[in-house]
């Protein structure tokens, strides 16, 4: 029988030499420099990469699959590798380095016709340096952009998109700083990149970068005063008051609401303002007042409850009564009241239905955590909840659904004890590769 280690591998060959147009050389210090972004020192040298296009290496070591996959948007077996079990490249790096960004994820996002950003650029090279003139069709692709960006980051999560979302936006500010427009083009282009950067800023925040995160949520909030669009400046406020929340400064997530509700005031859209006031409530849930808490979610509510209209902005779409249900059963987890918590979670899941696969896998591991931590615990049921979130993968990347999975594995371990418990404790490991 033929040794297959020999098979020269023709599928890496070809992404290095076609679509690369690197150098062995080149694409080992590119793996290299990848590693670095990625918390992981490698030694790659163009002996290895030889190594492995030669067929001498079968599989490389984890370190370098977790590498491979990002920069080139490609499973192991995509790049001719041989896989001693198709089940383990799934998610290696569940729990490992600062942000995974798995590249299958950003090669469909390429070929599902979703890659918004990637349009605006190739639009953006396509102009002449200086851009030249700016007109409608330039701000509406730039809306386009941001709206296309959600629309795949709500079904796949955000890993695979913050690359071509900076780059979008460098061309947008590029647009803004370099062509020419009327006065009304200007205030709609900057009011439409301050878009854009909440987005990249969205997906910075996801995928585990909160200092970009906030860099971009301030710039969006300038461009907001400077083209005074309220909407915009409560969208920034309201996502500043989110990252203050997941970084545990509760007071800031408090004023950061409340100063999108008075912006937001202004704008007519009460959906906006209840979004806001379920904000605040997660910052008092942090900080531990109940009653505060129980306000907020109290006035979120009966905004909602008005009903949609046409104020309303495309962003929003996302918050459902499913959403609504989720934000309440973190703030009500935030105050340890875990059997409203799981229930509300569950509510969110049941609500969601098949729509945005991110939220309904953070909200099922909320479900196996609060089931595994309240007062009497039911590791059966947060066994079963644990096992949906697990589903979701690898479709779904995020760096929060990567931590809450670490979280969801902290919280039974206590139960380990349990069949249905130890069998999922199991499984993670074995998709994960945690020993």
């Amino acid at each position: 029988m033929a040794d297959r280690r020999k098979i020269p591998n023709v599928p890496l060959r070809a992404v290095r030499e076609n679509e690369l147009q690197m150098s062995r050389q080149e694409f080992a210090k590119f793996i290299v420099t990848t590693g670095e972004e990625m918390g992981e020192a490698v030694a790659c040298t163009p002996r290895l990469v030889a190594a492995w296009e030669d067929g001498d290496v079968q599989l490389p070591r984890a370190v370098y699959r977790r590498i491979l996959t990002r920069l080139t948007g490609r499973t192991m077996g995509e790049l001719g590798f041989h896989l001693s079990s198709p089940a383990r490249p799934v998610a290696s790096a569940v729990v490992e380095g600062p942000e995974q960004e798995q590249g299958v994820y950003r090669r469909a996002f390429v070929m599902d016709g979703a890659g918004a950003a990637l349009s605006l650029i190739r639009l953006g090279a396509a102009r002449e340096n200086p851009p030249g003139r700016i007109g409608v069709g330039d701000v509406r692709a730039v809306d386009r952009a941001v709206s296309q960006i959600y629309a795949h980051d709500h079904d796949h999560g955000s890993a695979a998109l913050r690359r071509d979302a900076s780059v979008a936006l460098h061309t947008a500010y590029q647009w803004l700083q370099e062509g020419t427009y009327t006065g009304r083009t200007g205030r709609r282009l900057r009011s439409a990149t301050g878009h854009l950067s909440i987005a990249a800023g969205w997906l910075s925040y996801d995928s585990g970068r909160p200092a970009d995160a906030r860099s971009l949520y301030n710039e969006a909030l300038a461009a907001a005063r400077i083209a005074d669009d309220p909407a915009l400046e409560g969208h920034a406020f309201g996502c500043l008051s989110l990252l203050a929340k997941a970084s545990g400064r509760p007071r800031e997530a408090i004023s950061a609401a409340q100063g999108a509700q008075t912006v937001a005031k202004s704008y007519g859209s009460a959906r906006m303002l209840s979004l806001m006031a379920m904000r605040e409530a997660g910052g008092w849930a942090l900080l531990g007042d109940a009653s505060a808490t129980d306000q907020a979610i109290v006035s979120a509510h009966h905004l909602y409850a008005k009903g949609p209209s046409d104020a309303d902005p495309d962003w929003l779409e996302f918050y459902t009564p499913a959403e609504l249900a989720g934000l309440e059963a973190l703030a009500r987890a935030d105050l340890d009241q875990h059997e409203r918590a799981a229930a509300g979670a569950e509510q969110a899941v049941l609500l969601h239905g098949d729509a945005f696969a991110r939220n309904r896998a953070l909200y099922t591991a909320d479900v196996a955590i609060q089931h595994a931590v309240r007062d009497r615990p039911e590791p059966e049921a947060a066994a079963e909840a644990a096992g949906r979130v697990l589903a979701h993968l690898p479709a779904v990347r995020s760096d929060r659904l990567l931590k809450q999975l670490h979280n969801v594995e902290s919280a039974l371990q206590r139960h380990a004890a349990v069949p249905a418990v130890a069998d999922w404790l199991e499984e993670y490991r074995t998709i994960t590769g945690v020993s």
